[in-house]
């Protein structure tokens, strides 16, 4: 199973402060027990949503909302994708995680939808068509890290 673990924003990070350079170390010591274990799949730190947007949909009219946003407790900070055998070994890795923070703060961990999870609905058309993208997605990927 694969997981989104997301790092909700602060008044800190929708500042823009940085995290201190103990911080980062720590988190850096974190991110290599995930790479080791097999677990982490991706990991990324957000700009501030002053530095973002987003579309509203209303049929087929689009509306852009230019950033910062209100609510700070709604915003994402970072997010890391893992692979783990079940939501509770998610649950056990965030707990060992180091405060992403320099107050409180709060993770959230979302499973991420696999192609058996949309049953029948998911054809095998549209199952080969995604595996096309993906398989695009990846090549671009490796030629940009060549």
């Amino acid at each position: 199973m694969r997981f989104m673990i997301l790092v909700k924003a602060d008044a800190n990070s929708e500042a823009g402060v940085m995290p201190r350079e103990d911080m980062l170390a720590e988190m850096g010591r974190f991110n290599e027990e995930l790479v080791q274990a097999g677990v982490m799949q991706a990991g990324e730190g957000l700009h501030p949503s002053s530095r973002g947007a987003r579309v509203r949909f209303a049929g087929r009219d689009r509306q852009v909302v230019d950033g910062p946003f209100a609510e700070t407790k709604e915003l994402i900070a970072g997010f890391w994708i893992w692979k783990c055998a079940s939501l509770q070994e998610a649950i056990a890795w965030v707990k060992r995680c180091p405060n992403p923070m320099l107050g409180e703060s709060e993770i959230e961990i979302r499973q991420i939808f696999e192609a058996e999870d949309f049953g029948a609905e998911f054809t095998p058309e549209l199952r080969a068509q995604e595996e096309q993208l993906r398989t695009r997605v990846e090549e671009q990927l490796r030629q940009q890290d060549a």
